[in-house]
């Protein structure tokens, strides 16, 4: 249930020569649930195609497109999954030639001694160029503390660097809980104004939980009975409601599935 190709901008537009940009956006209309994050990314690749329009047409624009894009939301809520299509859907438009997700976290981009952690941001760039550099719990370089021991700040000003000189063919996507990320955006005065796109993920709801859980049982060739059934609902619907901000998410749903077919192997093996 997320995406049906995006509405023309107007009669005049042409239609997209490469196909993959629809098959693209129909992956995206089959996830689960995030109605409202949906609308945004339609909105998000009309306004991409008016922007292309007006280049192909010769219009003088001071606004470049800019891909760079942070992503926030409790974890499971599908952020991965749509920074992967949308590498694909980058491709298919024209804007990115590769289209592959490089994903770092803090571990691959900070250095342990002085000198080391430029080097390794400029190598995660590079293997990213043509593609998508994803940065998960991007907060964690930057401390609201001011450590003059942490590299955080020099990984976090070589990617401004890199996001204003060279960003040709490379989106910078960074993604983590929103208040963390409100941190991380403001932790230097030039990292704001570098991101030109931002989404919301919604936590997903009971009945969403269960049409993952659900598909997930096909995916691993696990039949549930009818009282199996209302038993996961019942777990999903309370670990909804006892939730925090470390929810999993579609990992919860996904988690009870696991645990289910491990202690039905155990059961069978003990019969055996």
């Amino acid at each position: 249930t997320l995406f049906r190709s995006v509405a023309s901008l107007s009669s005049s537009l042409p239609a997209s020569p490469d196909e993959s940009l629809d098959s693209n956006l129909q992956k995206l209309d089959e996830l689960v649930g995030l109605e409202e994050l949906k609308k945004e990314v339609k909105n998000h690749i009309d306004y991409l195609n008016f922007l292309k329009l007006r280049q192909e047409k010769g219009f003088k624009d001071s606004e470049r497109i800019n891909l760079h894009s942070v992503f926030t939301g409790n974890p499971g809520t599908g952020k991965t999954t749509v920074v992967k299509l949308l590498g694909q859907i980058y491709k298919s438009m024209g804007l990115l030639s590769k289209g592959h997700v490089k994903e770092v976290d803090r571990s691959q981009l900070i250095g342990e001694y002085i000198g080391q952690t430029a080097p390794k941001v400029k190598k995660a760039i590079e293997e990213a160029k043509g593609g998508i550099l994803f940065i998960d719990e991007a907060y964690s370089l930057a401390r609201e503390a001011d450590d003059s021991k942490d590299f955080g700040k020099e990984a976090i000003e070589v990617l401004i660097k890199e996001m204003s000189d060279g960003s040709h063919d490379l989106a910078v996507m960074v993604a983590g809980y929103p208040h963390e990320m409100e941190i991380f955006l403001k932790s230097n005065p030039g990292m704001k104004s570098r991101f030109a796109n931002y989404f919301h993920f919604e936590d997903y709801l009971p009945d969403e939980l269960h049409a993952i859980a659900l598909r997930y049982t096909m995916l691993k060739n696990v039949h549930l009975t009818e009282e199996a059934n209302n038993y996961l609902s019942e777990q999903l619907m309370e670990g909804f409601r006892n939730r925090d901000k470390s929810f999993g998410n579609a990992r919860y749903a996904i988690s009870i599935i696991d645990e289910a077919k491990m202690n039905l192997g155990l059961r069978l093996m003990k019969r055996a």
